[in-house]
């Protein structure tokens, strides 16, 4: 399983990897993430709004700051 954090590097995108990445963590779960910085990479997601988390390719959120529950629970749903 892959997540992704598309974003430019900014104080929510950084919070939201961070959220992830504890999300991971309290899942006892081996996933990786990356970083998707690049503009064109993100225009591919359809994605208009950033931050935005994409895992196994599908885009769960964009917009907004997931909790860690909700990573979680996205995390769970695939």
């Amino acid at each position: 399983m892959e997540i992704k954090i598309l974003g430019s590097g900014c104080a929510n995108c950084k919070k939201l990897e961070k959220n992830a990445q504890e999300a991971i963590q309290q899942l006892q779960k081996d996933i990786s993430i990356t970083k998707v910085q690049d503009i064109r990479e993100i225009m591919k997601y359809g994605v208009m709004r950033t931050p935005a988390v994409v895992i196994n390719e599908k885009v769960k959120m964009s917009g907004k700051v997931c909790t860690v529950e909700e990573i979680k629970q996205y995390i769970e749903e695939e």
